[in-house]
């Protein structure tokens, strides 16, 4: 949720609006800003008085705005939190008061409402007027092959030194829940000395990623076609049952599609082309090394191989196969691309 940085900012330095109405599928952007609201906006003494949390299967809208509408008790603020609100009932009356009261907003009242995993109904009156008034916030799941990216910003919001290939890695084994993701990175923190680097042995020792069965090492294996090393870290990691195939492909599609942008911009500074690749220049040798292998017809190759992987993935072309099978076909053919024929 791209709003989240800002609304932290606001509530440090309590500036608030008189509503925040959050809804979308991903719960974690959520949960981080109901806790701050929680916990940071009123004084300990005050959360006594003028602080209310409900849960959506224990009231209803009717009732939230009876509270609402109510002034604070020794203090200049009351903050009413509804948790769960995607299980209240949303009747026509219920609608029409919502439209009345954020027309009308209380002022000394902070109205907080979670509508998690689903959106609200952008038909209705109310919705249309939070919208116009910015007080309505879509929290949006993000997409597989931006997950490393997340985790990447988290590392350094963390404040800690990884090496470039863990967030890859943790994307593929933990996919995309971001509360776990964020779980693990918090436990990680804890667990790091001062200037120490979260490194793949870490990894392996405190979440129980193989530092040398995983999507990034495959991808290393493929890069240099060495055969047999490839497809032992296929098995393994077909065998573990801990990753991710969609994640495995996507991050697989993103190597191949970078690979093209590698030979496009042969001559180009290092720096443009880490930069057009989205990537840590680090990476750039492993993209040499593999474009002595893969020249632009077969990077092309590799996308289509990796589509109709995918598509067989989803039932179409395949019967009765496992992701395992599925990951050692597409590591076959990818490996003995120069006689592979699309089949697409």
């Amino acid at each position: 949720m791209k709003e989240l940085d800002l609304i932290l900012k606001n509530i440090k330095n309590k500036e608030f609006l008189p509503i925040y109405f959050f809804h979308g599928e991903e719960p974690y952007f959520m949960d981080v800003a109901l806790k701050s609201f929680e916990n940071d906006v009123l004084e300990e003494d005050e959360k006594a008085f003028n602080q209310t949390v409900v849960y959506g299967k224990d009231t209803t809208f009717s009732e939230v705005l009876s509270l609402a509408r109510q002034f604070p008790m020794m203090g200049d603020k009351q903050v009413i939190i509804v948790k769960e609100a995607q299980d209240i009932v949303l009747t026509e009356a219920d609608s029409t008061a919502l439209k009345l009261y954020t027309e009308n907003p209380v002022e000394s009242t902070l109205l907080v409402i979670a509508y998690k995993y689903k959106k609200v109904d952008a038909r209705k009156a109310f919705t249309k007027i939070l919208s116009t008034k910015k007080m309505l916030f879509l929290s949006e799941k993000i997409k597989d092959y931006n997950v490393s990216k997340w985790i990447d910003s988290e590392i350094k919001t963390l404040g800690l030194k990884a090496k470039p290939n863990i967030p890859t890695i943790l994307a593929e084994y933990l996919g995309t829940d971001l509360s776990r993701i964020s779980n693990e990175l918090q436990k990680l923190k804890m667990i790091l000395k001062d200037g120490e680097i979260l490194d793949e042995k870490i990894i392996e020792t405190n979440i129980g990623i193989s530092k040398d069965f995983n999507v990034f090492e495959l991808i290393k294996a493929l890069g240099k076609k060495d055969e047999v090393n490839a497809f032992k870290i296929a098995h393994y990691m077909g065998k573990s049952k801990t990753h991710a195939f969609v994640m495995t492909t996507g991050n697989l599609y993103n190597f191949f599609s970078n690979l093209i942008l590698f030979h496009t911009m042969k001559g180009e500074s290092p720096q443009n082309q880490a930069a057009a690749m989205g990537i840590n220049p680090f990476f750039l040798k492993d993209f040499g090394e593999a474009a002595r292998f893969y020249n632009l017809k077969h990077c092309t190759r590799a996308i289509s191989i990796l589509r109709e992987i995918d598509l067989k993935s989803k039932g179409l072309g395949a019967i009765n196969m496992t992701d395992n099978d599925l990951l050692k076909e597409l590591v076959y053919k990818i490996l003995h691309i120069d006689h592979y024929k699309v089949q697409l």
